[in-house]
């Protein structure tokens, strides 16, 4: 699937810029299907043995990617189950010390290494307060997991791009797995994702199409509302951290607080627009992006995307509102890819990262 310019078709298959980014985000209907097929059983165990104890709030711990994945668990904890939560600030204890009290916490840490030092000490710091903790990571021998009481393996096989994918969707697949079953149901919405992923893997040409739209950007916009805003999150940090391109992502009530005031004819805005209560709030959004002649890109339902400049639709028939994120995103990966292929770059080589971020 990796798109080659005519000086790649040249090259060895070993030297072609995006070619591991291409291949692991190739490999996500599988890895979904795995979560489906092999992991959901300890994912639902998981989900019993925390439900028995009652948590009274839950704490989401994260940093970069897996802090989108972590929001989305918010979205899912506060909808689904009318439980409150919120996003963990680990300086407070990690820098300041702080001693909070967790007792009858859930504290959830998502991290696709598992090894950054501030996520290891504040979930131990949680454990010690008396927390419930859950670590949900591609590691299962990593240090995170190993302070946890519980572990959540999202089973996506090594990933070498420094650009997260292939783990991103596998996490938030796996969070809605626990959260369903947290509520006692099954995630049986969740059964036809691996298919409709390859759907959306094979049309790559049309992504292509827009990256050449947008390639000379020299800024991005991308908002949504509700499920979908995590997903905006994340695909302003893959474009920025592949194409270098400013991407800013804001929530649609966000937007119009000040922000829109930047939004012109020339820099694209990508809206994430949700087929449900998500999409029906970014309504009034969408009119003022068009009323200021805004370059409106459309992820989303195909009568949203006829009526912006450029789009991409998603295959939302049957598909419910919360589990669209783990389709919504994987569009604007290949976009996030194909822009920096267009521009001469490679996304497998982002300037000045690491894989795995040592914050403290």
């Amino acid at each position: 699937m990796t798109a080659m310019t005519p000086q790649d078709a040249q090259a060895p298959q070993s030297e072609r810029p995006g070619r591991i980014m291409a291949r692991e985000m190739a490999e996500q209907p599988e890895v979904l299907r795995r979560i489906l097929d092999t992991g959901a059983p300890t994912i639902h165990e998981i989900a019993r043995r925390v439900a028995e104890r009652r948590p009274r709030f839950v704490l989401l711990t994260a940093r970069g990617t897996s802090d989108h994945a972590a929001l989305y668990a918010k979205y899912l904890l506060e909808i689904r189950l009318g439980m409150p939560c919120g996003l963990a600030s680990m300086s407070t204890i990690t820098a300041y010390g702080a001693k909070p009290d967790l007792r009858d916490v859930l504290a959830v840490t998502v991290s696709q290494s598992g090894g950054s030092p501030d996520l290891v000490a504040s979930t131990q710091a949680a454990r010690e307060a008396g927390a419930i903790t859950l670590a949900v990571t591609n590691n299962p021998d990593s240090p995170l997991a190993a302070v946890s009481e519980h572990h959540i393996d999202i089973l996506a096989g090594l990933e070498k791009a420094l650009p997260a994918t292939k783990t991103y969707t596998a996490s938030l697949l796996a969070l809605y797995l626990f959260v369903e079953r947290l509520g006692g149901s099954d995630g049986a919405a969740a059964a036809s994702l691996p298919a409709l992923a390859g759907d959306l893997l094979a049309r790559q040409a049309e992504v292509k199409a827009l990256a050449a739209r947008y390639r000379f950007a020299e800024r991005m916009v991308i908002t949504s509302r509700g499920y979908g805003y995590p997903t905006a999150k994340e695909a302003a940090l893959k474009l920025m951290e592949t194409s270098y391109i400013p991407a800013l992502a804001y929530s649609g009530a966000d937007l119009l607080h000040g922000p829109l005031a930047m939004v012109d004819n020339i820099s694209p805005v990508i809206a994430v627009v949700p087929d449900g209560r998500g999409g029906e709030a970014l309504r009034p959004v969408l009119d003022r992006l068009r009323g200021r002649g805004a370059d409106l890109v459309v992820i989303g339902p195909k009568a949203q995307v006829e009526q912006a400049s450029a789009g991409f639709a998603l295959p939302t028939d049957g598909v419910p509102e919360e589990v669209q994120p783990i389709l919504e995103i994987i569009p604007l990966q290949l976009l996030a890819y194909e822009v920096t292929i267009a521009r001469g770059q490679d996304p497998d080589a982002p300037r000045a990262l690491a894989k795995v971020t040592e914050t403290h």
